[in-house]
């Protein structure tokens, strides 16, 4: 694999030269600007109040931190776009580098949404469960949280405390008896009458009230109508009542630090050391602490802590819905600018605290103290990944450590619900945010043909590298491949990959060996004789765990592939039947089969089925065969 170089081609002319000639053709105006090398690469996008101002100082030959000197350096061209207001200049930027993901820009490398807390609104008996993605379905949203462990510890003590129900509107319209939750005391039973309608909502009202903080009326309720119980020798009643109340108390402590002065915020605190970030962000809503995470933005040595965290705060906040604080552990450089944009966004006020005394103050060196630790435990796994790395550089005769490894894997039962899946490690570990997972579509594929999948997984993700990474510059394509199988399977691999003209990446077969255990694994390769490690070799253990991740990623592929299939009814081939239509439907009649046995005057009555749909789905069933 040809890795792309800083070295610019020698007939393109880059440097303060090229961009000197810019400035001719700029005004005062504000807006956004891409530097780009002499491959028309992005380097960086940056923002100005002012265009000609800005792109005048990198003009200058002098006064420029390495990182800015080598940019400049490299620079061949450049793209501008202007904007009536810094702020959109701002919210551009941030959108622009989110995109292209320039070289010398700081950047988030982790975007993953957070779940919430939805108590539903669209059922006499609401439903409680976490929720993840775009807020379309109707009922009060609580979050976010940093985590699905966060959520799920709450969901847990919530259904003890508040006896709500977690099942789906269709399993809650078809149960005759009550299931295993409220079995266990962690559901009222509201689908077989075991609660009225009222005392239902007041639970509710009640799990409402604590998600939005107010928690302690309901403790007090909770006491008094234990002590009523007790009184009156209801025991079983008193006892029921001093669980939940224990319960609740769990809630609270789990949840850690919980400020009594901040009602809601984010706390967001960077320690940076040796070129490397930690951000920690806090998630405080409805004042209680919901979980915290930490990221590592890409960033350089010479960048300094207020244009990272500012990069961070609008990277972080162009996809997600801002509190009305943020508490920081640093000044940002345009702190009025990234108020207005956020405050825009949020359609009310958000302020960017930095403190330096009192409860907020107490809550960024908790989050500092977390980001340092964070730090200086993810440069001890760089440190040892690293070496991992160069292991495998000299075990399989690398040209140097892989910067990408894919790995992988099939599963399927019998040629069943066939998938293929991909994971990718690199030296920052395994990045999930990679990871690929192929359908089997060949339907010409004898049942259980590894081979002949294997084949299909590799031939469409190939096609689309060289679609998308012609140049081979994005890092987007790997310096090894781990093919579960042996000299078969490699060959096989190696064929297919001729096929595409990509004969340049080295990859290797991870093959059990003997007796197919653990630890006696044979390495193949093209026109090599199969060799082994050493039983306790560091790099044996680093190849079993890529092998095992990849193994577990098409696991539940397959499963979650089988499930949906399990799931899938007639219903599903119905033109116009959507998700919703079909909770309507089998709520209503029970089951597919019974939907397509009922006459067209009971599909009518189906609530949000129009009479037009109802003749769709009477002529779907009875027209067929």
């Amino acid at each position: 694999m040809t890795e792309p170089t800083d070295t610019p081609p020698k007939d393109v002319p880059t440097g303060h030269d090229v961009i000197q000639g810019y400035l001719k053709t700029l005004d005062s105006s504000p807006g956004v600007y891409r530097m780009l090398d002499g491959q028309a690469r992005v380097l960086y996008v940056g923002k100005a109040r002012n265009l000609r101002a800005r792109v005048g100082s990198y003009a200058r030959p002098t006064g420029h931190s390495g990182r800015i000197a080598r940019m400049i350096s490299m620079t061949a061209s450049m793209m501008f776009l202007t904007t009536r207001t810094e702020t959109e200049a701002l919210l551009l930027e941030q959108n622009l580098i989110k995109q292209l993901k320039p070289k010398f820009n700081v950047l988030l490398r982790d975007d993953k949404s957070f779940p919430n807390i939805l108590v539903t609104a669209d059922h006499a008996y609401p439903q409680i469960k976490k929720h993840r993605g775009a807020k379309k379905e109707k009922g009060q949203y609580y979050g976010p949280f940093a985590s699905a462990g966060a959520v799920n510890r709450t969901l847990n003590q919530l259904q003890r405390v508040f006896l709500l129900r977690d099942c789906s509107n269709a399993m809650f319209e078809s149960r005759t008896r009550p299931c295993l939750q409220y079995q266990i005391k962690r559901c009222s039973g509201p689908c077989v009458g075991k609660i009225g309608a009222e005392d239902y909502r007041q639970t509710v009202r009640d799990a409402e009230k604590f998600l939005s903080g107010k928690s302690t009326d309901i403790q007090v309720r909770l006491a008094g109508e234990m002590e009523a119980a007790s009184e009156a020798m209801e025991f079983e009643r008193a006892a029921a009542l001093r669980d939940r109340i224990r319960a609740l108390t769990q809630v609270q402590t789990a949840q850690g630090i919980n400020p009594k002065g901040v009602s809601e915020a984010d706390i967001i605190a960077l320690h940076m050391d040796s070129g490397q970030a930690c951000v920690q962000v806090f998630f405080i809503r409805s004042g209680q602490n919901w979980g915290n995470r930490d990221y590592y933005p890409r960033v350089g040595a010479d960048v300094d802590p207020a244009e990272a965290l500012e990069a961070f705060i609008g990277q972080f906040y162009d996809t997600r819905e801002p509190p009305r604080q943020l508490i920081l552990s640093n000044e940002i450089e345009n702190p009025d600018l990234m108020a207005e944009a956020l405050s825009g966004k949020l359609g009310r006020k958000v302020e960017l605290l930095v403190p330096r005394r009192g409860e907020k103050a107490e809550l960024i060196e908790g989050a500092l103290r977390n980001a340092r630790e964070s730090l200086a435990r993810k440069m001890a796994e760089s440190a040892t990944q690293t070496k991992l790395l160069q292991g495998l550089a000299d075990a399989f005769e690398l040209p140097g450590p892989p910067q990408r490894i894919e790995v992988y894997d099939n599963s399927h039962i019998q040629g069943a619900f066939a998938v293929g899946a991909m994971i990718v490690a690199g030296p920052d570990g395994f990045l999930k945010n990679q990871y690929r997972k192929f359908n089997i579509r060949g339907d010409d594929l004898t049942p259980g043909d590894d081979f002949g999948m294997m084949k299909e997984v590799l031939t469409r993700r190939f096609k689309r590298l060289i679609k998308e990474d012609p140049d081979r510059d994005r890092g987007l394509w790997p310096d090894l491949l781990l093919i579960d199988g042996g000299a078969g399977q490699v060959s096989a691999v190696r064929e297919i990959m001729a096929q595409h003209g990509v004969d340049d990446i080295p990859m290797v077969g991870v093959a059990k060996g003997i007796d197919r255990d653990a630890g006696k694994e044979e390495f193949y390769r093209t026109g090599k004789r199969a060799f082994a490690l050493r039983h306790n070799d560091p790099v044996l253990y680093f190849v079993q765990r890529m092998r095992d991740e990849a193994h577990r990623f098409a696991i539940g592929t397959h499963r979650a592939k089988r499930a949906k299939a399990v799931g899938a009814t007639p219903l599903d081939d119905v033109p116009g039947v959507g998700a919703a239509r079909k909770r309507s439907l089998l709520a209503h009649f029970g089951s597919a089969k019974a939907v397509s046995r009922a006459n067209l005057s009971d599909l009518k009555a189906v609530e949000g089925v129009s009479d037009a749909l109802a003749e769709k789905i009477y002529d779907f069933f009875h027209d067929r065969g």
